[in-house]
């Protein structure tokens, strides 16, 4: 499975063929399909052990993050989530690298793994009456978010590190980006407002 890895993620999954395989690891191609029925099931392998990988490493950041203050535990998660998701090469992996298998399961996995326990912890911080907009709101923002910075050049234009970037993200996301003219950054940041439904009968003009 690592040297699949490596191959498939390297020259792409629909460019490798079990011949490749079979070379780079000196054995025949009837040794791989005794264990493995067919190079789609190979990959689905890999991936798995990939974003078991992903997984334990949230858990533990969500474990060692408990009892602090929820801003705090937010900024941790999606830190730990990006940088993950950075390692396995995820935004690369979710375009299919022209196969549409790999990006569907992609796109499952990912969404499994990181987003189902970001939509959680945003609808618990709504619950809890720490977050004023809509959770499902905040999750599309982030999600996007974080799927462009880690498919971006600025950490290189800005000379930062995904982890500052990630942070001034949460920050962005949680607390808004303007302040008041001789705000400080410690003060207390103004709370996002939230648009209500109009009545029923109250008519809207031009």
């Amino acid at each position: 499975m690592e040297a699949a890895g490596r191959l498939f993620f390297g020259s792409g999954f629909a460019r490798v063929s079990m011949d490749d395989l079979a070379r780079e690891l000196g054995m025949s191609k009837k040794t791989i399909y005794r264990h493995f029925p067919d190079k789609r099931s190979l990959l689905a392998a890999v991936l798995d052990r990939q974003f078991a990988t992903v997984e334990r490493t949230l858990v533990a950041a969500t474990e060692d993050a408990a009892g602090q203050p929820f801003a705090v535990r937010v900024q941790r998660f999606l830190i730990a989530a990006g940088s993950e998701l950075g390692r396995i090469g995820a935004p690369q992996l979710a375009t299919g690298r022209g196969d549409a298998m790999l990006r569907q399961y992609v796109e499952q996995r990912v969404d499994a793994v990181v987003y189902q326990r970001l939509d959680e912890l945003f609808r618990e911080g709504h619950q809890q009456g720490l977050l004023p907009a809509p959770p499902e709101l905040l999750s599309e923002i982030t999600r996007g978010a974080l799927e462009r910075l880690l498919m971006s050049e600025l950490p290189r234009d800005l000379d930062w590190t995904a982890a500052d970037l990630l942070r001034a993200t949460v920050d962005t996301v949680l607390y808004g980006a303007i302040r008041p003219t001789g705000q400080g950054i410690d003060d207390e940041q103004p709370r996002a407002v939230v648009p209500t439904a109009l009545d029923d009968e109250q008519e809207v003009g031009p």
